[in-house]
């Protein structure tokens, strides 16, 4: 299963599935240091932040919001 950390409030980070719908997870079942945006696999019950997807989401963002405001 695959989320994005779409934004933390309090406890908890608002997650967002592939679906597009939202998910809130408690912050005590992720990943230490888990930030809006990150990208969160789960394999075997295990969730992990995979650094990788979440640096090219991040580029393509970016490179969206680059093109907007040219």
């Amino acid at each position: 299963m695959k989320y994005i950390v779409d934004r933390i409030e309090g406890e908890f980070a608002v997650c967002e599935k592939d679906d597009r719908t939202t998910v809130d997870i408690r912050l005590s079942e992720l990943p230490s240091g888990v930030q809006a945006g990150d990208v969160i696999i789960v394999e075997n019950g295990i969730p992990r932040i995979d650094r990788q997807l979440t640096k090219e989401r991040k580029a393509q963002i970016k490179k969206l919001a680059d093109e907007l405001f040219e």
